[in-house]
């Protein structure tokens, strides 16, 4: 059964898509089955998987709006060597559509139910906003996934977005938790970007991924290209990243999986 991470923040330009592309990459890598899903109208998480969003047959929103089966939905043949759910200006219109339907915050869990077995991650690149997308993304979900930059303004978007998964799990998702904060276009070499990180980690302890994500040129160049930074530039410290995160999410989900049984 797969684990269903939402890589969210209500922060824009935090690194979200650059983090889902990447970390979908670096998991396939390591033989396990991934599917990457893009919740976001942008569609910049297709196009980071060398997928053409101008010319899918369908996308997030056959699957939410017009309940299209969703092995209909998936695109097999991905740059990242995962399987992608793609999206572009379409999925705007789905919020709208689903305000219309019943039980419209659960849609993507139901839809997701018959392929969970045949995969062991499935991500989810949520919008950089709270709508009713990403309430579908928080209710799919067992874990959510933080990427923040190590700035003030961002440690106060984290606490609302605190806020707001407590209020969800209230209401769609009791099982939902913080599956861990990623530190991202983090340079060591800037005073705030420290302090910012040392408070992050008094506060949320382990939560905190030992991971971090440098400032790196490769890494922002790699989505024009179509693809993750390990297939434009294995070597670069943002393709190695990625890869230690993904290793780090391994011994998460593989320890947490031993204190369940």
């Amino acid at each position: 059964m797969a684990r269903v991470i939402a890589i969210a923040n209500q922060k824009g330009g935090v690194g979200k898509t650059t983090t889902a592309v990447n970390l979908a990459a670096s998991m396939a890598a390591t033989r396990r089955k991934v599917l990457l899903i893009d919740l976001d109208p942008q569609g910049n998480a297709t196009m980071g998987s060398g997928v053409d969003k101008y010319n899918v047959e369908n996308t997030i929103y056959n699957l939410l709006v017009d309940e299209k089966k969703v092995e209909d939905v998936i695109v097999r043949d991905t740059d990242g060597k995962y399987d992608l759910m793609a999206a572009n200006g379409d999925v705007t219109a789905a919020e709208i559509k689903l305000m219309e339907v019943f039980s419209r915050e659960t849609r993507l869990r139901r839809a997701l139910e018959p392929v969970r077995d045949q995969y062991d991650f499935i991500f989810i690149d949520c919008p950089p906003s709270l709508n009713l997308l990403t309430v579908n993304a928080m209710a799919a979900a067992d874990s959510i996934l933080v990427p923040m930059q190590c700035e003030y303004y961002a440690l106060e978007g984290l606490t609302a977005l605190m806020d707001t998964i407590e209020q969800l799990v209230d209401v769609v998702n009791p099982d939902l938790s913080i599956e861990g904060i990623l530190r991202t276009m983090y340079d060591p070499r800037n005073r705030l970007a420290n302090d910012v990180s040392e408070q992050l980690k008094n506060h949320f302890g382990n939560k905190v991924y030992r991971t971090v994500i440098p400032r790196n040129v490769r890494l922002a160049e790699a989505p024009s290209f179509g693809a993750p930074v390990m297939y434009y530039d294995k070597s670069s410290t943002g393709s190695k990243a990625y890869l230690a995160l993904a290793g780090e999410v391994i011994r998460r989900t593989e320890q947490d999986s031993a204190q369940a049984s």
